[in-house]
């Protein structure tokens, strides 16, 4: 072993690697020493730091596609790196994926000049990280996200965004910064929630040495897209009361939240519907009344009601049966929705061939003909079976000191008129 000194084993090392590159943070540049074989190509003489680190790190792991523009402002953070540090990442290279070893060396003391060593690994290589990464997929493919925070401190460390690396990042960031820049991340109606719950002084009241909280919101993705997320702080188990050390994951758990947002709108509807018409059940209608008499005071915006009621519906049930009275029930609906689709109409059953709508921002001038349209389509429908129908329609507008009760009394009482007047015919109230 005698004939190695340093000038050989340096020749040695120099000869074997694929690419060295001599690194100014402070300056934002990087020149290569030296680049061979993927790097040949991959790599310019001289460039920006941040260009570089953007080209190793911000892109998915298994492609070629670039991460949202809007997670580039942590470029910097990701650049400045404490100490030596190795890294695995996949490159995407001419649709091929090639796995690449970077070993980073600090060559000042405050850490601001490095040395970037790049080495492509072979297939066997390769295919153990390849198998490792299933199993680590298999235990967390849901968490996106992790990192350490210290809030006595004020930082964040061993980050890890498992889309762009296995391996936890060597770069600490403040957590006041970090959290300020991420929250333009969250949905904005999810951001003061974000903001009260990563809160310093929140985590410290509520977080007992192990014990952790989580709460659900929107967050954009590195494709830019925002998906539904877990975050997550657990407080590490301590014996002092005044160490602050958290561990803060983000889960991504979009598809069991669609999935649950979609069986919460199928109750929903069982509770809200009718079931023959699927429009709103008397219940609703109702509430929508109420809710009504709440916005005309909040808004000062009118609001009109119409009850509409189906001249001689009985002799229908009567003369073709029940299942031919449903099937005339539902087209008549339909006639109705979609005549009165372009308006903010609210639309509901009362009970049996009765029904009721709830009209926003409309007076009782622009009401009427639109009732007005209403009886005339429905008397220009042919029904199955039934063949021609008429209906009646009571209309109404919601006036100062009004209440619920006294506005469905009213449009209540001008439909019975309608009726009494020889039906297929709109009275107002």
């Amino acid at each position: 072993m005698s004939e190695f000194n340093a000038e050989s084993v340096s020749e040695f090392l120099y000869n074997k690697v694929d690419a060295i590159l001599i690194v100014d943070a402070e300056k934002d540049s990087y020149s290569t020493i030296k680049k061979q074989g993927l790097f040949a190509d991959f790599l310019d003489k001289n460039g920006t730091y941040k260009k570089l680190i953007e080209k190793l790190w911000f892109h998915f792991n298994e492609g070629s596609a670039k991460i949202a523009d809007d997670y580039h402002v942590f470029i910097p953070m990701i650049g400045q790196f404490k100490g030596k540090y190795v890294d695995r990442i996949k490159l995407n290279v001419e649709g091929k994926t090639h796995l690449i070893q970077i070993s980073i060396y600090p060559i000042d003391e405050t850490s601001t000049k490095y040395i970037f060593i790049l080495d492509e690994l072979d297939n066997s290589e390769y295919l153990k990280d390849f198998l490792t990464d299933r199993k680590i997929d298999t235990i967390q493919s849901s968490f996106l996200f992790s990192m350490y925070v210290d809030l006595i401190k004020d930082i964040s460390y061993s980050i890890n965004v498992t889309e762009i690396s296995s391996n936890p990042q060597n770069y600490d960031v403040k957590y006041s910064e970090w959290r300020n820049m991420i929250v333009n991340m969250i949905w904005s109606e999810d951001q003061k929630l974000f903001m009260e719950r990563t809160d310093p002084e929140y985590l410290k009241k509520n977080l007992a040495p192990g014990r952790t909280t989580s709460f659900d919101c929107q967050m954009k993705n590195l494709k830019g897209i925002y998906i539904w997320v877990k975050l997550i702080f657990s407080r590490t188990e301590t014996t002092s009361e005044d160490e602050f050390r958290f561990v803060f994951m983000v889960q991504d758990i979009h598809d069991s939240s669609i999935k649950l947002f979609d069986t919460l709108k199928k109750y929903e509807d069982l509770a809200s519907k009718d079931t023959l018409t699927l429009i709103y059940n008397h219940g609703r209608i109702e509430t929508e009344i109420n809710n009504s008499v709440e916005y005309f005071s909040a808004k000062k915006k009118p609001v009109s009601y119409m009850m509409i009621d189906i001249d001689y519906f009985k002799k229908v049930n009567d003369e073709f049966g029940h299942s031919t009275g449903d099937i005339v029930l539902k087209q008549f609906v339909d006639e109705i929705k979609d005549f009165i689709s372009q308006y903010n109409i609210q639309f509901g059953r009362w009970g049996g061939e009765e029904f009721v709508t709830v009209c926003y921002d409309m007076d009782i001038k622009e009401a009427a003909k639109i009732a007005d349209g209403i009886r005339k389509k429905i008397s220009e429908v042919k029904f199955e079976k039934a063949g021609k129908l008429t209906c009646s329609i009571g209309l109404t507008e919601l006036k100062n000191g009004d209440d619920s009760k006294t506005v469905f009394d009213r449009v209540d009482k001008a439909m019975y008129e309608a009726k009494n007047n020889g039906r297929n015919c709109v009275v107002v109230k």
